[in-house]
């Protein structure tokens, strides 16, 4: 016969190698809420109790004071939180506001975005590694950056810039890219705002200073064409210029001259 615990919330389950764990739910406002697995009866009821104190109307947690509890994890405790608050429940630790929303990565560390992105970051964990962001999506690891046009190798305070000074504020309005190229990067020089264009071939080659962003983006892409030409098997990244048409992108092409150096290069 089934295990039927006499603790509320309890369920008994086995893996598939026969060990035994318990399981806890809860059900509020008619949907049923996992609250994870445990190694003892004990353990999953007070999962259970504490998802209970969470959601009962006059608990004493906020969200401004939320904090883990003695079973339930803190990403539940959000999830709870927001559920209870806002009448919506998402598997990761979102909390609503009325003109975005919060991503609670850990306690001290939380993350603002815009309602529109809502629907993805409801779907898709954020994770780290070296200290970047990221989502697995479609089988990859996509960084959070890259959402915003802001390339993998790019450098806070000089290709892009969080207008209020937060980097925890990931809201549209609060990201300014500056370099949106490969390779490229604005300079200034005697005064006048320039873009200087470099390429790493056994160390950086500088393949030389533009006008325009655009100039020095096609720059790159023909610094590596031509290094290709010159038998490098590099995997370079060109850059796509949405500005430009394809007759507008030729002309420039072969008006932009780049370093000669490049030329003498053999692989």
């Amino acid at each position: 016969m089934p295990f039927i615990s006499t603790l509320p919330g309890v369920f008994q389950a086995q893996k598939k190698n026969g060990e035994t764990y318990y399981r806890s739910s809860i059900t509020y406002r008619t949907k049923h809420i996992s609250l994870g697995s445990f190694h003892t009866e004990l353990e999953a009821h007070q999962a259970y109790l504490d998802a209970l104190a969470i959601t009962k109307p006059n608990s004493t947690m906020t969200i401004e004071n939320v904090q883990e509890s003695q079973s339930l994890s803190f990403d539940k405790c959000i999830c709870l939180l927001n559920f209870r608050d806002n009448g919506i429940y998402m598997k990761n630790p979102i909390y609503l506001r009325k003109t975005y929303f919060e991503y609670y990565y850990s306690a001290s560390e939380v993350y603002l975005f815009d309602i529109d992105d809502l629907f993805y970051y409801s779907e898709h964990k954020i994770m780290k590694r070296n200290g970047h962001l990221f989502v697995a999506d479609y089988g990859m690891q996509i960084t959070i950056l890259s959402r915003y046009g802001i390339k993998n190798y790019s450098v806070a305070g000089r290709d892009y810039l969080f207008n209020n000074g937060n980097p925890h504020d990931l809201r549209y309005e609060n990201i300014q890219v500056i370099n949106p190229y490969y390779g490229v990067q604005q300079i200034i020089k005697k005064g006048t705002l320039l873009y200087q264009t470099k390429i790493h071939v056994r160390g950086d080659y500088l393949v030389g200073i533009y006008q325009t962003a655009e100039e020095a983006a096609i720059a790159y892409n023909k610094a590596i064409d031509q290094l290709k030409a010159a038998g490098s098997l590099r995997n370079y990244q060109p850059n796509y210029i949405e500005s430009l048409t394809g007759q507008q992108y030729a002309e420039l092409y072969n008006q932009i001259a780049i370093s000669p150096k490049l030329f003498t290069l053999k692989f």
